[in-house]
């Protein structure tokens, strides 16, 4: 299916002062009113039960600045095969919240071990076209750290700067028909480099930068 660029969202950046590990855990610790934006998906969601999940956004604290640590999912998935994503996945009778789904997720998927993890706080669930009710904790990483990939989920790791995520030039619209005439699906994309960002990631990444931009 062909996409189509739609324009570009065009929010100022955030000011470097905003992307700190200090000025990002002060966020989080503040309540100021803001506007989550909507999804396309929530609306293309069958309608049943919603299953949860929860996914890492993990914020790694590098010398040049804070990056978002992502993976690429291997192409022989059943759903979602070969896109990016953040390390999580569906939660388990025994998980006690949305941030131990995401913790135990994030550690079985790339090896990124707890105790270089400090939660910061989470973003509003987001509902995705394959029926789940998916909650973004967002998390500041402390390096050095190992990964293991595990091989039947992730093929790559890798980093963005969060600078170039928090900055609406950067925050394509874009949309696609869906076939058999069922209309058309808009969504964020986020290229960078030869990473194609986009969908629920893309989406989780536009409400970070409406979080912290308020």
């Amino acid at each position: 299916m062909a996409m189509l660029v739609d324009g570009v969202a065009g929010e100022a950046a955030l000011l470097p002062g905003q992307l700190s590990a200090e000025a990002v855990r002060a966020r989080f610790a503040r309540t100021l009113p803001w506007d989550p934006e909507a999804s396309d998906e929530a609306l293309l969601a069958p309608p049943l039960r919603l299953r949860r999940a929860a996914v890492l956004v993990p914020l790694v604290e590098r010398p040049e600045g804070l990056t978002v640590l992502l993976t690429k999912r291997t192409d022989h998935l059943s759903s979602h095969a070969g896109q990016v994503s953040f390390p999580g996945g569906r939660a388990e009778e025994l998980d006690s919240s949305p941030i131990e789904t995401a913790l135990r997720e994030t550690e079985e998927e790339i090896g990124l071990h707890r105790r270089h993890i400090e939660i910061v706080g989470v973003l509003p669930d987001h509902v995705t076209i394959s029926a789940y009710r998916v909650t973004p904790v967002v998390a500041l990483v402390t390096p050095p750290f190992e990964l293991n990939a595990d091989p039947n989920e992730v093929a790559e790791i890798f980093e963005v700067p969060l600078g170039f995520l928090m900055a609406g030039a950067h925050h394509e619209r874009r949309s696609v028909e869906l076939p058999e005439g069922a209309g058309r699906r808009t969504f964020y994309a986020m290229p960078y480099e030869e990473y194609f960002i986009w969908g629920a990631t893309a989406a989780m990444l536009r409400n970070l930068f409406h979080f912290l931009r308020a």
